[in-house]
Formats: C-alpha cells, structure tokens, sequence
C-alpha cells in the first residue's frame, strides 16, 4: 500500500536525514572519546598504584619510583609518557605511621570530538584538551 506524498513533503526525509546524522556522529564519537579518556585514567590509576608498591619499599629511591611509573605507562600503551609528570611524597601521616603518596599528572587531548562538536554547533569547546589527568595513589611505609 503506497501513499502519495505530497508536494510540499518531498523533501522532509532528507531534512530530517541531514539534521540527524550529525547528532548521531557526535554522540557515537564522544562514546569512544570518553572510552579512550577512561581507558588513560585507568592505566594512570594503577600507574600510580605501581609506583606506590615501590615507594614504600626502604631500599628503593625516587628515581626508581619514577621508572616504575614511567614504565607502566609505557606498556599501557599511552602515547608520550615522558610528559607525565610524578610527585613523590614518602612522608604523609597515616595514624601511627607514615605513607607515601604518589601522583601522576597526565596530558590527554581529545582525538575527534572537538572537531565533531563544531560540526553541530559553530565555536563549541566540547572535546577541547585535558591539560592534565591525574591520578593518586597511597600506601603505608614499611617499617
């Protein structure tokens, strides 16, 4: 059964069409732009993690702390890991004892969204960079 449109209705599905599918692009982008900005935090949570595991050892110095982090950046795949930057603090109260805390600054900019954005809306800042994830992580000294 096939109705007739009429003249005034022909060109309503490509309308529609053509202010659907840019919405429907931003939405499917910003779905694995916010995937890949969880998956970095992540590698940068247990970075941090890592790092406190050697931390807290006695014999073990900064820079060997800096490695570990540095190092499990490197394998969890997140491009340029020298820029991450890494703050040790070995003398953080924690009830009767101490901890050490560590903290990983990253860099992460969006790859896709800003420019899907602006294809919506003119001028629009969705996507723009994270000047710096960070993550932290705290364990107890060894005595």
């Amino acid at each position: 059964m096939r109705t007739k449109l009429r003249r005034n209705e022909r060109g309503a599905a490509l309308i529609e069409t053509a202010i659907t599918i840019p919405i429907i692009l931003l939405v499917s982008v910003a779905i694995f732009e916010f995937g890949r900005a969880y998956q970095t935090w992540q590698v940068l949570t247990n970075a941090a993690r890592e790092g406190a595991r050697v931390a807290v050892l006695v014999d073990k110095t900064d820079d060997d702390v800096t490695a570990a982090v540095r190092n499990y950046l490197e394998a969890g795949g997140l491009p340029a890991f020298a820029a991450a930057g890494v703050v040790i603090d070995r003398a953080v109260p924690m009830g009767t004892n101490t901890a050490s805390r560590i903290t990983v600054n990253y860099p992460f900019t969006f790859a896709f969204l800003n420019g899907v954005a602006n294809l919506v809306s003119k001028g629009s800042t969705a996507g723009t960079s994270i000047t710096s994830m960070q993550s932290v992580a705290l364990m107890r000294n060894e005595i």
